[in-house]
């Protein structure tokens, strides 16, 4: 219907042929989670798809591989370079929010709609606040809810965004005499509700599945179960391997018979306090900022909480061109960090022109903080959608599931927009508005839980082990099949840490992208 077309952020894109102008147009949300792929060749034709894999199967289309994204797996930090490679060359994606008008000899493509602040709501006291944000919430929710009885579910991690997303949709299925609503959670395999260790995440969900209206499925790594070739191969991007406990999850919903699954991916991004407190200095709210520094390093346990004391400061007072200076430094000081810890060989990042692709990537990104906070907010969103909103489509999608992000509603995004800061941070504590309108409807293990102990990394750890223990998993492996893109002392020296501490995202990185490579030069 008109509403659900208007606010509906989803798991789409379009072309519509005019037969008239003889002309094709195609176009993209600005949130849909799969993006739409294309191969142009001016006068001979226009292939269009939801997944390169598609593109690349017509003949006309040329197969080689885009030499600068193989760069950026092993270099990871440059996965965020722009809106619109791919790993194919002539091989792009149409930006989110863009369109695309086809004719017989040009491809035109123009921005139509990008984020933005909604309405100023004016004055407003913090309890209206938090009744619009719950009103507009849950509105993201239930517009979510569309699909035929039983088959729409909710992944549910130990934090505030899905558990906020699972406390409004169980509510609303109850309302209507449906659920209960499954969700899907990867938890630790050696903790339990009562366990004393460093396992927040699965407690907190523990805590939250005792809910008569959840019918939980509990994913633990290194069950037999646990397909071996679906966690390691299949992946459209080799980027998307370091999140194989989403696959596990998505396969158990459709497994179920659950083909949409809602998660919290977008709270991240849209409940972001950003620059809060460097305003708050600017403003001459000094205390305030102070308590917020000294609270943010007592929580954090950070060594140097003096540099906070300076760098915060220093942001909010240094002229810009000062500033300018200083950013260009750290960056490339991070730089030379990220070359050096990755195995990726001095040969190949020079002919990748790596360094070049760094002051690509930071382009993508907003700079210094806009003079109003509501557009700031906005502006952060569209460079976090393909390497972050796009991954969750694309694993979804390899196992027949539809991703969905309520906090990615257009609703939430011009709501929040206008947020004052107080409602997004207090006393080191993110997402204030969430925690204070879910307080009643959650459990204390997860309103009252800063940085939960995510559990993710150790499915990839029990591949890895497999892997080794299998034989899949060598060193001399992994050189032989990368050799033109790593540096084997680099490997050695990665091999060395990983025997020493039984897991290294450097080695499972490499492990997946030679396993990606393998499949897609078959």
């Amino acid at each position: 219907d008109e509403d659900c077309l208007d606010h509906l952020i989803g798991d789409f894109a379009f072309a519509i042929w005019d037969p008239r102008n003889q002309r094709l147009f195609c176009g993209r949300d600005h949130f849909g989670m799969r993006p739409l792929y294309y191969h142009h060749a001016p006068g001979k034709g226009f292939v269009f798809a939801s997944s390169a894999r598609a593109v690349l199967v017509l003949q006309q289309v040329p197969y080689r591989l885009n030499q600068g994204r193989i760069a950026d797996v092993l270099v990871p930090q440059l996965q965020w370079i722009d809106l619109t490679s791919t790993f194919f060359e002539g091989v792009y994606r149409l930006p989110p929010g863009h369109k695309a008008i086809v004719t017989p000899g040009a491809l035109d493509i123009t921005e139509y709609w990008n984020p933005s602040p909604g309405p100023d709501p004016g004055p407003m006291s913090d309890d209206d606040y938090r009744e619009g944000f719950l009103d507009v919430f849950t509105q993201a929710v239930d517009a979510r809810l569309r699909s035929p009885t039983g088959s729409v579910g909710s992944m549910l991690s130990g934090g505030m965004d899905s558990g906020s997303v699972v406390a409004v949709a169980k509510d609303l299925l109850e309302d209507r005499g449906e659920g209960p609503l499954p969700t899907f959670s990867a938890v630790s395999g050696d903790c339990d509700a009562t366990a004393e260790n460093d396992c927040q995440e699965s407690k907190a969900i523990y805590a939250t599945t005792k809910s008569s209206l959840i019918r939980p499925s509990l994913i633990v790594p290194g069950t037999a179960e646990q397909d071996q070739e679906l966690m390691l191969s299949g992946y459209d991007e080799p980027f998307d391997g370091r999140f194989m406990f989403l696959k596990l999850l998505y396969r158990e919903a459709a497994e179920q018979g659950v083909y949409a699954v809602l998660d919290g991916g977008g709270g991240d991004v849209v409940l972001n306090e950003g620059s809060y407190i460097v305003r708050l200095i600017r403003q001459g709210r000094l205390n305030t900022a102070l308590n917020e520094i000294l609270a943010e390093n007592r929580l954090f346990k950070q060594r140097a909480w003096s540099s906070s004391l300076v760098r915060y400061p220093a942001h909010a007072i240094l002229p810009g061109f000062i500033k300018g200076m200083l950013r260009d430094r750290r960056d490339r000081k991070r730089d030379e960090a990220a070359l050096g810890s990755s195995l990726i060989s001095d040969e190949f990042a020079a002919a990748a022109s790596v360094a070049s692709r760094f002051e690509r990537m930071r382009m993508t990104f907003p700079g210094s903080p806009e003079p109003d906070y509501a557009n700031e907010t906005v502006r952060i969103i569209q460079p976090s959608i393909t390497a972050g909103r796009e991954r969750y489509g694309r694993i979804a999608a390899s196992v027949g599931v539809e991703a969905r992000d309520p906090f990615l509603d257009r609703r939430m995004v011009e709501y929040c927009a206008h947020l004052p800061g107080h409602l997004r941070l207090q006393n080191a504590r993110y997402k204030i508005i969430l925690r204070q309108v879910m307080a009643s409807r959650l459990p204390t293990e997860v309103v009252e839980g800063h940085r939960k102990h995510h559990v993710g990394w150790r499915f990839n750890q029990e591949m890895l082990k497999r892997s080794v223990s299998e034989g899949r998993l060598r060193a001399y492996g992994l050189l032989n099949d990368l050799v033109d893109y790593i540096d084997p002392a680099k490997l050695s020296e990665a091999w060395q840490a990983f025997e020493d501490d039984g897991y290294s995202d450097i080695i499972g990185d490499a492990l997946v992208l030679s396993q990606w490579l393998q499949e897609w030069q078959q």
